[in-house]
C-alpha cells in the first residue's frame, strides 16, 4: 500500500493527478494567502487549544461510539458500532468544519460569511457559528433544496442568516455552489467562503478533511477502549465526502482496517437519476478542483438525483478520487429505496433516526453485516439525525 502520511495534498494543492486550483484569477491570491494562513494555524497551539475548548463545550464533542445491539442481532453478523455525529450541535458533522473556518476567517480579519448548503445542516452550521461570533452570514441554497429541507431554511433564518434561493439549472446544491463562488468573487477583500464539504479549489479539501479528523481520531481511541483493537471495515456515506474524510483518514495507514464510502444511486445507475461519481463517471474539473464527475461525452455536468440532498452533486472530492485510484478505498451506492428502508430500520431496530444522507451508509451495512463473521467490527459513521428528513421520509415510509 502507498505511502499515506498527512503530507498529502502536495504544494499545489494536488492528492495525486487530483485537486488543485482551477478558480478564476481573482481568486488566485486569496486561496494561496488562505492557504499560507491555515498552515500557520494549525501549527498555533493557540488556535488549536481554542478550537478544541469549542468543540468540547459548545459543540458536545467528544461524540459517543454506541454499539448497535439489536441492529447488530436483527442482522445475525459483524458487531455495528455507529460514531454519532447526530448528537452534535446543530444535528451533523458540519458545525466540526463550521467552527474551524470561522476561527480561520477571524483571525484572517474578515467579516462576512458565505456558504453554500444542499441539505441544509451546513448552513444551519454556518449560520450558528455567525451568531456566535457575531458575523454577517449570506447561504446559497437551491429551491429545490429549500422546498424540501425547509425546517433548516426557518433554523438558518432564526439565528439571523440570510437565505439566498437558487433557481438556475437544476436548483440543488452544484448551482448553490456557483451562486456562492460568483459572490466570494465580488467580495474577497472582506468576505471567506465556507465551503462545507471536502470539495474545490485547494486548501478547501484539506482544511475540511483536517478540521473533520476528530471524527476518525476518537473513533480510533473509542473503538481500542471497547474491543482492544481496531474494527475490520469503516462505513461512511460520500456526497462531497467530508464526514467520510473525517473517518477515514486516521485509519490509512492501517491494512488491517477495510474502508467503504457509500455514494447516492438514486433510482438506479441510469443518465441523471443517481449521484454516484464511480459508476459510469469520468475525470474532469467542476468548480475548483479535477476529480471524478458525472458529465456526459460533450463533457457537459449530468443532471443528478437522490431522495438526500447533502448527497445530490455531480462530483466527488479530490481526496476520495486519489483513495479510489489506488484502491485504498472502496466505492460502491445504495439506491433511494434502499436508504429509506435503512432509515426505517434503524428507526425501529435502535430508536435512531438517522439524516437520509446517512442512511445510505446504514443501507449497505444492511447488506454487508450478515455476510460477515460475528468477531468482526464495523464502525458506522452516523454524520447526522433525521429530524430534517422526517417529513420527506414519511411520504414513502407512512
Amino acid at each position: 500500500m502507498p505511502d499515506l502520511l498527512p503530507t498529502v495534498p502536495d504544494a499545489t494543492g494536488h492528492f495525486g493527478p487530483f485537486g488543485g486550483m482551477f478558480v478564476p484569477e481573482t481568486l488566485m491570491t486569496p486561496l494561496q494567502d488562505l492557504a499560507v494562513a491555515y498552515d500557520e494555524a494549525r501549527k498555533d497551539p493557540n488556535f488549536q487549544a481554542e478550537l478544541d475548548d469549542l468543540l468540547h463545550n459548545y459543540v458536545g464533542r467528544p461524540t459517543p461510539l454506541y454499539f448497535a445491539e439489536r441492529w447488530t442481532e436483527n442482522l445475525g453478523g459483524a458487531k455495528i458500532y455507529l460514531k454519532r455525529e447526530d448528537l452534535l450541535h446543530t444535528g451533523a458533522h458540519k458545525i466540526n468544519n463550521a467552527l474551524g473556518q470561522i476561527l480561520l476567517a477571524k483571525r484572517i480579519g474578515k467579516t462576512r460569511i458565505i456558504a453554500e448548503t444542499g441539505a441544509g445542516q451546513h448552513g444551519v452550521a454556518t449560520a450558528t457559528v455567525c451568531a456566535r461570533f457575531g458575523m454577517e452570514c449570506v447561504v446559497y441554497m437551491g429551491a429545490v433544496d429549500m422546498e424540501r429541507q425547509a425546517l433548516n431554511v426557518a433554523r438558518m433564518r432564526l439565528m439571523g442568516a440570510k437565505v439566498v434561493p437558487v433557481t438556475a439549472g437544476q436548483a440543488t446544491l452544484k448551482e448553490a455552489v456557483n451562486e456562492a463562488m460568483r459572490d466570494w468573487v465580488a467580495s474577497v477583500d472582506d468576505t471567506h467562503y465556507i465551503l462545507g464539504s471536502a470539495l474545490g479549489s485547494h486548501p478547501f479539501p484539506m482544511m475540511v478533511r483536517d478540521f473533520h479528523r476528530v471524527i476518525g481520531v476518537e473513533a480510533r481511541q473509542q473503538i481500542l477502549e471497547k474491543e482492544g483493537r481496531l474494527p475490520d471495515l469503516l462505513v461512511a456515506c460520500v456526497g462531497g465526502g467530508s464526514n467520510a474524510m473525517g473517518l477515514f483518514h486516521p485509519f490509512l495507514n492501517d491494512s488491517s482496517v477495510r474502508m467503504i464510502g457509500v455514494e447516492a444511486g438514486g433510482d438506479g445507475i441510469i443518465p441523471e437519476r443517481h449521484a454516484a461519481r464511480f459508476q459510469g463517471g469520468k475525470l474532469g474539473v467542476l468548480q475548483g478542483t479535477k476529480t471524478w464527475l458525472l458529465a456526459n461525452d460533450d463533457g457537459q455536468i449530468e443532471l443528478t438525483h437522490s431522495v438526500s440532498a447533502g448527497l445530490d452533486y455531480a462530483a466527488i472530492g479530490p481526496e476520495h478520487a486519489y483513495l479510489q485510484s489506488i484502491g485504498r478505498v472502496e466505492y460502491t451506492y445504495a439506491t433511494d429505496n434502499e436508504a429509506l428502508a435503512a432509515f426505517k430500520a434503524l428507526a425501529t431496530t435502535e430508536g435512531i433516526l438517522p439524516a437520509l444522507e446517512s442512511a445510505h451508509a446504514m443501507a449497505y451495512i444492511e447488506k454487508i453485516a450478515p455476510l460477515l463473521p460475528k468477531s468482526d467490527i464495523i464502525i458506522a459513521n452516523l454524520s447526522g439525525r433525521g429530524d430534517k428528513d422526517v417529513e420527506q421520509a414519511s411520504k414513502y415510509l407512512l
